[in-house]
């Protein structure tokens, strides 16, 4: 049983995908949430309606990542931090633009400094601060050269945090989603690589050991446990949530292959 009564969260990029399944997910357990959004606001208000139906209370708080100093002003009481908001210029090196590094590592490395730095003065208690990372940090992909990059800072920001804060009992802890069934996931597919997505994930499907895609609420279940009291000896981990998917080595797949399975 995971029980987060009586906490309040502040899920960066809570109004849509993972974001979103993480809020809906904390509330379930009986946290208060606060979700930033930048452009959406239509779907934040409705991602706040999803929470207020579960019985909890709910803020929307429009914040530009891309400009850290506005992160840390807007936090009230902190109980669990989860950084899920990213974005970036899908681009190849050789095309990336000046601003396009900046506003990537701004989005994704300062603002979460910023938030962390904001939110770890309000953690009266126990507290719980969780970074939303992706494979693009250990894996290279065509197009998420800075993101990559950029998560990769903020896995090693998870292991100086967790040194750092732990003492005052907060825990830091990364979460790596693999290939997750989203909106972005499809765009990715289909136009990123002009793949047909039902027949680029069967293959996917073939090659994970547990023969199914993951769900934004997969990723949030992970996060709810990290939240919770059951964690409390849990910490400066980025722990991979793929299915099993990279453990799987290329010489496997052959075999798998020559049997008729993943290609």
């Amino acid at each position: 049983m995971i029980s987060l009564a009586g906490r309040v969260a502040v899920v960066t990029g809570g109004s849509r995908g993972i974001g979103r399944a993480i809020a809906r997910r904390l509330a379930a357990e009986g946290a208060d949430c606060v979700l930033t959004y930048r452009q959406q606001g239509e779907e934040a208000r409705a991602a706040a309606a999803e929470i207020e139906a579960l019985g909890r209370r709910t803020l929307t708080l429009p914040l530009e990542l891309s400009e850290p100093t506005e992160v840390a002003p807007a936090f009230g009481r902190v109980d669990i931090l989860v950084a899920s908001a990213a974005a970036t210029a899908f681009r190849p090196m050789l095309e990336q633009k000046p601003h396009n590094v900046r506003r990537t590592l701004a989005i994704s490395i300062e603002s979460f400094v910023a938030a962390v730095q904001g939110a770890a003065r309000l953690m009266a208690g126990p507290g719980r601060i969780i970074a939303i990372s992706g494979i693009d940090s250990f894996q290279g992909m065509t197009g998420h050269g800075m993101l990559g990059a950029a998560k990769a800072g903020v896995e090693s920001l998870v292991r100086t945090l967790a040194l750092e804060l732990g003492p005052r009992g907060i825990t830091v802890n990364g979460v790596n989603p693999g290939f997750i069934e989203t909106d972005s996931s499809r765009y990715y597919v289909e136009q990123g690589l002009g793949r047909d997505y039902a027949e680029a994930t069967a293959g996917l499907r073939a090659a994970t050991p547990v023969r199914r895609l993951g769900t934004v609420e997969d990723v949030a279940s992970l996060v709810a446990y990290l939240a919770s009291d059951a964690a409390g000896f849990l910490t400066g981990q980025t722990l991979v949530l793929d299915g099993g998917l990279t453990i799987v080595s290329p010489l496997s797949r052959l075999e798998e292959g020559g049997r008729g399975g993943a290609p």
